[in-house]
This record gives structure tokens, sequence and C-alpha cells, in this order.
């Protein structure tokens, strides 16, 4: 189980990484006008989605994987943290709306948008790790 609990925390690790730069990209491209450095940067911003997707989905198996090896159903920090996990899929899926918006050339969003949008993930990681490792409630 050791080996399962080090493979999860290296893709939530991972996942996190992405949440966190994606919409950095965003931030970018709401700011850019010139063309082709938009076209990098969106093409950045594909790479990195498709990257993380996968990663998502192992973050959720072994997470899931997990919880039933090593705890109650009854615990209910782990039905709070579960409850913002599935807000970070929620956040990683709006993540993929945003892009086609950009690709579309649709955003009417501002970098300062952006800016506060990036820092969802950082707030859900500090609680989420709070949960686990205080286990409060």
């Amino acid at each position: 189980m050791l080996w399962l609990k080090s493979f999860h925390i290296v893709m939530v690790v991972s996942w996190f990484a992405g949440l966190f730069y994606l919409p950095r990209i965003f931030v970018n491209l709401a700011m850019e006008t010139n063309d082709a450095a938009y076209d990098r940067l969106l093409i950045m911003a594909r790479k990195l989605y498709r990257f993380v997707s996968p990663i998502m989905w192992l973050t959720l198996i072994t997470g899931f994987w997990l919880w039933f090896a090593y705890f109650p159903i009854d615990m209910n920090w782990m039905w709070a943290k579960l409850a913002l996990v599935a807000g970070l899929v929620g956040y990683h899926h709006v993540c993929k709306s945003l892009l086609r918006q950009f690709e579309a050339r649709q955003n009417a969003k501002s970098h300062v948008w952006f800016r506060w949008f990036n820092e969802i993930p950082v707030i859900v990681l500090l609680v989420v790790v709070l949960l686990v490792v205080l286990k409060p409630f």
C-alpha cells in the first residue's frame, strides 16, 4: 500500500502542477495581442491540458483505491475532502471550456479575472492538506 500511496501523492502533485499552470497560461492569453505569440500559448495550453487529464484520472483512481483500503465510510473529513476533489474535477472541466473559448478566440474575461481564477486550486489544496493531516472531524 505504500507504493500506492506514493503513486497517489505523485499524481496529486502532477495534477496540481497542471491546475496551477494552465490558468496562468490563460492570464497570458487574455493579455496577448500578437497572433503568433497567442498561437504559441494556445499550443502550450492544449498540450498541458491533454497531459494533465489522464493524470487527473490516475489521481482519482488511486485516491478511491486508498479510501476503500484504509478508511471507513463514516469519516466526515473524508466526505469534505471528496467534495473538494469533486470541485477540482469541475475546475478541471471549466479549464477545458475556457481553453475552447480561447481556441475560438471568444474569450471575454480579463487577465485579472484569470489571476483570481488561478488562485482557486491553491486554496483547495490548502484545505485538502489540512483535512488529510488534521482529520478535524
